[in-house]
């Protein structure tokens, strides 16, 4: 209804000026559209707490309409490899190697699949620096590092996770710095986590915001450096939810399905928020395998596992 109304008013304005002799010609429709309708990330107008649009910066449907619709768009997305990045995920022997193969990444159906899997025969996964290590498995992540990055927004991935209910899986819907080293090494110029899932507990997302910071100062009645939650970030196991990250100065609040069950009001030690995240950003979608508590095991954790993503989409 806004914008039907804006696009009358502006019409309205042009024929009342044109009527005094001010402007000549018929009203400029598009550039009225245009006006009243900012872009929009899957056709959806999302609109801030004070009323005004959120603009869409990123949109991946995976539902292409030019070109071929099975292809990952490789100008949006990056394949990440261990080769590229010396990056594994699970406890040695049985990691997984991410590679760039369409057994591992694909698009089908509208949808991006991320695959980790075993294959038919050991072989050697190579690291940076010539290092190989071998493994039977293999993973999948997708990045825009390179592609795209943002400071401040609202970050959105519908997603349907493995149905795995025992320990050995893990998936991470996760933000990146482009300058991973602006206020010194992992974790002082921060990760947002804002989706992050272990299978041995099937009806949770556990994200975790990183940064420096002094325990003692976290306040759950200020949500001051409160930087996950552990219990009331619930989802729907088997089916897609959705998952939102809002970034704003000093302030990163997460969400599932609607539900905010993260809200931080970061204050990071010997830093002035909005600092250590005050930089551009990048995207990465993982499917990995577990350590620690949720460590794979090749006797029990199901594979292949598939993490399916029906949309990312990005405000600023």
């Amino acid at each position: 209804m806004r914008a039907v109304l804006t696009v009358f008013v502006l019409v309205s304005v042009g024929l009342l000026v044109g009527d005094l002799g001010l402007v000549a010609g018929p009203p400029d429709w598009a550039a009225a559209a245009e006006l009243a309708s900012p872009p929009l990330c899957g056709g959806e107008l999302v609109l801030k707490p004070d009323g005004t649009p959120w603009v869409c910066s990123f949109d991946d449907e995976f539902d292409a309409t030019t070109g071929d619709p099975t292809q990952l768009d490789r100008s949006k997305w990056v394949v990440q490899t261990t080769a590229a990045s010396n990056f594994w995920t699970g406890p040695y022997p049985n990691f997984a190697c991410y590679v760039d193969d369409p057994n591992n990444v694909s698009v089908s159906d509208g949808y991006l699949n991320l695959t980790a899997r075993q294959e038919s025969a050991p072989f050697d996964c190579h690291g940076l620096g010539g290092t190989t290590l071998p493994t039977s498995y293999t993973a999948g992540e997708v990045t825009t590092n390179g592609t795209f990055s943002q400071t401040y927004g609202r970050f959105e991935v519908r997603a349907k996770l493995p149905s795995a209910t025992v320990k050995g899986l893990q998936e991470t819907l996760w933000l990146w710095p482009v300058d991973d080293t602006k206020y010194g090494a992992w974790p002082d110029s921060g990760e947002i986590d804002f989706a992050e899932f272990y299978s041995q507990y099937p009806t949770l997302d556990v994200p975790y915001i990183h940064y420096q910071y002094d325990a003692s100062t976290t306040d759950p009645a200020t949500d001051t450096n409160v930087v996950t939650n552990t219990t009331d970030c619930t989802i729907n196991p088997g089916s897609f939810n959705d998952y939102v990250a809002v970034w704003e100065p000093g302030t990163i609040t997460l969400s599932v399905n609607g539900h905010t069950c993260v809200t931080d009001h970061y204050v990071a030690t010997g830093l002035t928020p909005p600092a250590p995240f005050d930089q551009p950003f990048f995207l990465t979608l993982t499917q990995a395998l577990g350590v620690n508590t949720n460590a794979f095991d090749p006797a029990t954790t199901p594979l292949p596992a598939t993490t399916q993503v029906d949309y990312v989409r990005v405000w600023k």
